[in-house]
């Protein structure tokens, strides 16, 4: 029987991390969040060269700067962070609000400013029904329903995809609950913003798993986007912010 011999490990070999344990994958929001992140990602310091905005591919692996980046739509960014198919997200605060995504959130970005809002018809701004329940389309259910519930007003929500300016001018609703960023598209169908319920801008989402095994590589990461987002220094990285089920959210990041 012949024995292989094996090359003796050295204590440098033993402590030098695996490259999973130093690689980070991030998923990043498709659309018009996309420039503006990839602009802060560069002045952070980070080359990626092969990432464009321009290209039909979902992953760029970017192994100089220790990264995977995955493009995805906005709304699924939590779920890929919270079971771990990715490290670190950035995606609009509507839509943690919205969703119920078990991840940690430690870092406001301040770029793609927009404001979740109530809007009605010109004229119809100041008329509640109060005798039945005011009917409301918006692609932000809960979000919807937390807002009249702590106001007492009974709501019946009409859940939609897209054209929700369109919903009043039909009939199909007396109220819209939208993302506003300029306030043109409803200017446009001859709707008034009655309430600003909340500001969302782009956040910073980090797995709680891969907050502890890769802490070095997150808070590292964490560090320079504060450094490039304006965000005050003061703000811990430690324990960061939970977003936590139940908790305040949004849903998709679409423009208004």
């Amino acid at each position: 029987m012949s024995w292989v011999r094996r090359s003796p490990v050295t204590r440098r070999e033993r402590l030098r991390p695996r490259l999973a344990d130093i690689m980070l994958t991030i998923a990043l929001s498709k659309g018009k969040m996309l420039d503006l992140t990839l602009d802060v990602f560069r002045r952070a310091g980070y080359a990626m060269g092969s990432l464009s905005t321009e290209s039909r591919r979902l992953v760029f692996p970017c192994p100089e700067i220790g990264m995977t980046f995955l493009i995805v739509r906005p709304t699924d960014v939590p779920t890929y962070v919270e079971y771990g198919a990715a490290d670190v997200g950035i995606v609009g605060k509507d839509v943690l609000m919205e969703q119920d995504s078990d991840v940690y959130e430690p870092l406001d970005l301040q770029f793609g400013a927009c404001r979740i809002a109530v809007a009605a018809l010109k004229g119809q701004a100041s008329r509640d029904r109060l005798s039945s329940k005011i009917r409301v389309a918006t692609k932000y259910p809960k979000i919807t329903e937390r807002y009249f519930n702590q106001r007492g007003v009974p709501v019946e929500i009409i859940k939609l995809y897209g054209s929700i300016e369109l919903a009043p001018l039909v009939g199909l609703a007396d109220r819209i609950v939208d993302l506003v960023e300029t306030g043109n598209t409803l200017k446009a169908h001859h709707l008034v913003e009655v309430e600003c319920i909340a500001q969302s801008t782009a956040r910073l989402v980090v797995n709680r798993a891969s907050l502890k095994l890769k802490h070095a590589v997150v808070t590292e990461l964490i560090k320079k986007l504060r450094a490039v987002s304006g965000t005050s220094t003061g703000s811990r990285t430690a324990a960061p912010r939970k977003s936590s089920r139940g908790a305040r959210r949004t849903v998709k990041r679409t423009r208004t």
